[in-house]
């Protein structure tokens, strides 16, 4: 039974790593466009959608809460939230970026996001990083110790 545990733990911690792992290089993606000579907004501010909905869904994935194929930041946090409620509580503000997924990616509704939208956006993809991270960080220690940490 404990070996069972090890194995599925393996594999969801090898998940988690590879969710992580793909938001980061969207994160890597959103930084260089922000530090080329002509900024590419719209493209920046994919990335960063596509980052926070990376974090998110590693977070769930941790915690074993299955999720549909969505680009909806706010379905996510939703998801996050049934685990802990502090994500609806300290990151329903970065809705907004799903507007990034898609949206203003086709001509019909194509719209260019300011310098300024780029660089919120970026910093929102900050914030929901560290936030995750420390969570998981936190699951991790709790895990260990036996502890429950909500």
């Amino acid at each position: 039974m404990a070996k069972s545990f090890m194995v599925k733990k393996e594999v969801i911690d090898g998940l988690v790593s590879k969710w992580i792992g793909i938001a980061e290089r969207d994160l890597l993606t959103a930084k260089q466009g922000l530090e080329a000579k002509t900024v590419i907004t719209d493209t920046v501010c994919f990335h960063c959608q596509q980052a926070v909905e990376k974090y998110l869904k590693a977070f769930l994935v941790k915690h074993q809460v299955e999720f549909m194929k969505t680009h909806s930041i706010m379905t996510v946090l939703n998801l996050c939230s049934t685990v802990d409620k502090s994500f609806s509580e300290e990151l329903s503000e970065v809705d907004y970026l799903t507007d990034y997924a898609v949206e203003i990616r086709y001509p019909d509704e194509w719209y260019e996001p300011t310098i300024e939208e780029a660089m919120q956006a970026f910093q929102m993809v900050l914030k929901v990083k560290g936030f995750v991270v420390d969570k998981l960080k936190k699951a991790v220690t709790s895990a260990n110790t036996g502890a429950i940490v909500k």
